[in-house]
């Protein structure tokens, strides 16, 4: 089946007593054994709910791995994946990764004796360079988030099978409609199920995907020890959500195209991140290793005295923190998803005070780009600039 197909189906046919076309939200958290030493493949609803696997189930094959495993948030699924390593393993990340990802790893993890180093994956001579050894796993973003850099997941993953290390991809911002990490090389593959997964700004979840059967059970073990598993409710929740991911990626795409060739013709915009653009530097591996591009944007103002007037001015488009939804959002990274950054190493990577972020919805194109128009001509009136 096509993976459209697979989507939609989720669930169908599993409920064999009241056949319910939608797969019942299972609450119980303990269940009943037939007799001594019998089970019925559940026994306590942090190691396993009905509704949870039909979603694990679901995200492992849009993925083409082998298991998948639901967890209570993107973070969630970040921290039990990094229970695989142990103190004083050193770890290489992208440079421009998200504040979210940084903080967890500085801040926390860092404690524990995990080293980060923080390299252009783009550059495979400096990928190879970080190498050391007790370096034990790579992690990259692709698209990096908020710049859009694009990593050749392929390359990547071949010095690291043969330096010995995992590849652990997020793929968050492409879906496993457009990109699957684990079909070119990737041994993980996480996602912040809230975003595109879920599609609706409704749900939060993380989701993790494996391959091979020992690094799936050593996840499976994590999975359950650390217990950061998700509820019922927002598995049934990501499940509805999955069976339109392909329609609404498709819209998000078409407008996200749009949007950012319009905001390249306006002079209130110096720099504009979309690798759909076939001028972006990334364009051709983007292409290669992918079936599309995706919804996000990101886009350089002239000053940074805009940034504020244009947000005020938004009439459609929300400012809000997150992405991945129907609705259309525009994050400021500086003070929101990057604030834990420190500004020095923020500013190194591209983060700049001029920066923002759309995740362009799938409200009609038009509508977006005359609110976008309208938002940017007016923080130029406010700077004192006319066109």
């Amino acid at each position: 089946m096509h993976l459209e197909t697979k989507l939609v189906q989720a669930g169908v046919g599993r409920d064999t007593i009241t056949g319910a076309v939608s797969f019942p939200v299972y609450y119980a958290t303990a269940y009943r054994h037939p007799s001594l030493g019998q089970s019925t493949g559940y026994d306590y609803t942090r190691t396993a709910n009905p509704t949870r696997k039909v979603l694990e189930e679901a995200i492992a094959e849009a993925e083409c791995g082998d298991a998948g495993f639901a967890c209570a948030s993107g973070m969630a699924a970040i921290h039990t994946v990094m229970g695989l390593f142990s103190q004083g393993d050193h770890l290489i990340v992208s440079l421009d990764l998200y504040g979210g990802t940084y903080r967890l790893f500085e801040q926390v993890l860092s404690r524990y004796g995990l080293q980060f180093s923080y390299v252009d994956l783009r550059d495979l001579q400096a990928f190879a360079g970080a190498i050391r050894p007790e370096t034990k796993a790579v992690l990259i973003e692709t698209p990096t988030n908020p710049l859009m850099q694009i990593t050749d997941i392929a390359c990547v993953a071949g010095i690291a099978k043969r330096s010995g290390l995992l590849t652990i991809v997020d793929n968050t911002f492409m879906t496993p409609y457009y990109q699957r990490p684990l079909e070119l090389g990737a041994d993980l593959v996480l996602h912040s199920g809230t975003k595109y997964l879920g599609g609706h700004n409704d749900v939060l979840a993380g989701l993790i995907v494996t391959k091979g059967a020992e690094l799936s059970e050593k996840v499976r073990f994590l999975h359950n020890s650390i217990g950061a598993t998700l509820g019922p409710q927002d598995c049934w929740l990501l499940v509805r959500g999955m069976k339109t991911l392909a329609l609404r990626m498709e819209r998000h795409q078409s407008n996200a195209l749009q949007v950012a060739r319009k905001l390249r013709e306006h002079p209130a915009v110096t720099d504009v991140f979309y690798p759909g653009l076939d001028d972006h530097p990334g364009y051709e591996i983007q292409s290669k290793q992918a079936t599309g591009y995706s919804g996000m944007v990101s886009f350089r103002v002239r000053f940074s005295a805009q940034v504020g007037p244009f947000l005020e001015n938004l009439r459609i488009i929300s400012f809000a923190e997150s992405l991945g939804g129907v609705e259309s959002l525009c994050t400021y990274p500086a003070t929101q998803t990057h604030a834990d950054i420190p500004q020095k190493i923020r500013e190194y990577v591209g983060v700049c005070d001029r920066l923002l972020r759309l995740s362009v919805g799938v409200e009609h194109p038009d509508d977006l780009i005359h609110d976008l128009i309208q938002a940017l001509d007016a923080s130029l009136v406010a700077e004192g600039c006319r066109r």
